[in-house]
């Protein structure tokens, strides 16, 4: 009897407890600094270049037109971000490369409806003379925000709540860094620039969306920078470490 207790307390301290496992096998794929550094410059260039586009193409931009030029933006931006970022997907022998593009495709609409339905919460007009530009915004937002996790993680419910609540675990990757900030950035972005839109200085870039769309790239930008530094330094972290 009392060999049998000992082997049962040695098997049982033996056991990994979740946290320790979760921290020592992370479940979100790895991925290196050149990858992401790729990554974030392409989504960059991307944006720049549809900006570049709607001003010397089209001669348009936010202020004079906001929705051609939302619209601009949602069109060159998609492939490019659902494209990169399912190559970095999870599950790869359960997941493949079309599948995963199929997930971002299907992710771009239902993110734009949660987007467009948390503006109008926060005070965004509702008419039909911002039907459009509410539309072409919101599909904006999604490539920043929900595309790129539906991408890697499709609708894996754990992987959500440690990249955007938080609530159990943090961000554990570089792959976690490089989703999770530039969304929050592109939130906080536009968040803070919306700001000046009930202010009483009447300059025609106040009107929706069009400060809000310029903090959202700003934030999202920032962000991007500030996630390429953190994996950067996390990958001489370990480095060091490993020596």
């Amino acid at each position: 009897m009392k060999a049998n207790a000992t082997t049962s307390s040695v098997k049982f301290s033996a056991e990994p407890e979740p946290e320790a496992e979760a921290e020592v096998s992370p479940s979100s794929p790895s991925i290196s600094a050149l990858e992401a550094l790729s990554v974030h410059l392409i989504s960059g260039l991307g944006l720049g270049l549809a900006l570049l586009l709607a001003n010397n193409v089209y001669s348009v931009n936010l202020v004079s037109h906001p929705s051609l030029t939302l619209l601009l933006i949602s069109v060159i931006e998609c492939p490019i971000v659902i494209l990169l970022y399912s190559r970095h997907r999870k599950n790869r022998e359960e997941c493949s490369y079309l599948k995963a593009v199929g997930r971002g495709l299907v992710g771009l609409p239902v993110g734009a409806l949660v987007n467009s339905l948390g503006a109008i919460a926060l005070g965004a007009p509702v008419g039909t003379q911002y039907f459009l530009t509410t539309i072409y915004w919101s599909l904006m937002m999604s490539l920043f925000t929900i595309v790129p996790a539906v991408s890697v993680f499709g609708s894996s419910w754990k992987d959500w709540q440690r990249i955007f609540a938080q609530t159990n675990c943090r961000p554990i990757g570089s792959l976690d860094f490089m989703i999770c900030l530039p969304a929050h950035g592109a939130i906080i972005g536009a968040w803070l620039g919306a700001w000046p839109m009930p202010l009483d200085w009447e300059r025609p870039w106040q009107e929706w969306p069009i400060c809000v769309s310029y903090g959202a790239m700003a934030g999202y930008l920032v962000a991007i920078v500030v996630s390429f530094s953190l994996i950067l330094v996390r990958a001489s972290f370990q480095h060091d470490k490993r020596d």
